[in-house]
């Protein structure tokens, strides 16, 4: 029996923060929905969204986008002031956004937008549970790296 869940395909894809991964241990990963007016769903149909330097901030018990950048289309309506960087909710459940707090606010861990995709036809954006990565530590991740590239090389030959 196939199962029915939905791999993220390019397609699906509409933005990925990969500066996350390079200055972030990611602990945790949490799919949010996001709350998004009608130019920002166009926009992302276009592929005109940008997470690079996004981040994600807990205000009064809620998750917001912040710093998450959607280039508004040029057939915007003329009567919507559209601002291309406005805070963003997002929608987590109660016990979600209880661990996140509690994450953040005791362990010392930040939460970073990792990827914007769709998922049956919805906006959804991950978010991770990550903790800063020092200097020698994006060394070794680096050298790491290279000696896998070195690695496929060789074997390949």
């Amino acid at each position: 029996m196939s199962s029915k869940k939905a791999k993220k395909t390019s397609e699906n894809v509409i933005a990925v923060n990969r500066r996350a991964r390079h200055d972030y241990f990611i602990e945790d990963r949490f799919e949010a929905g996001l709350v998004l007016e009608g130019w920002e769903v166009k926009s992302m149909r276009e592929g005109r969204a940008q997470l690079t330097e996004a981040y994600v901030n807990l205000r009064k018990g809620e998750a917001w986008l912040v710093g998450a950048h959607f280039s508004p289309l040029n057939t915007v309506s003329t009567h919507i002031t559209a601002d291309p960087t406005r805070s963003r909710k997002l929608l987590l459940n109660r016990h979600e956004l209880d661990r996140l707090t509690g994450a953040v606010e005791r362990k010392g861990f930040t939460l970073v937008p990792l990827n914007l995709h769709w998922h049956k036809g919805r906006a959804k954006l991950d978010v991770g549970l990550a903790k800063g990565k020092k200097q020698h530590d994006k060394r070794a991740d680096q050298k790491d790296r290279d000696w896998q590239r070195q690695k496929e090389r060789i074997l390949k030959k």
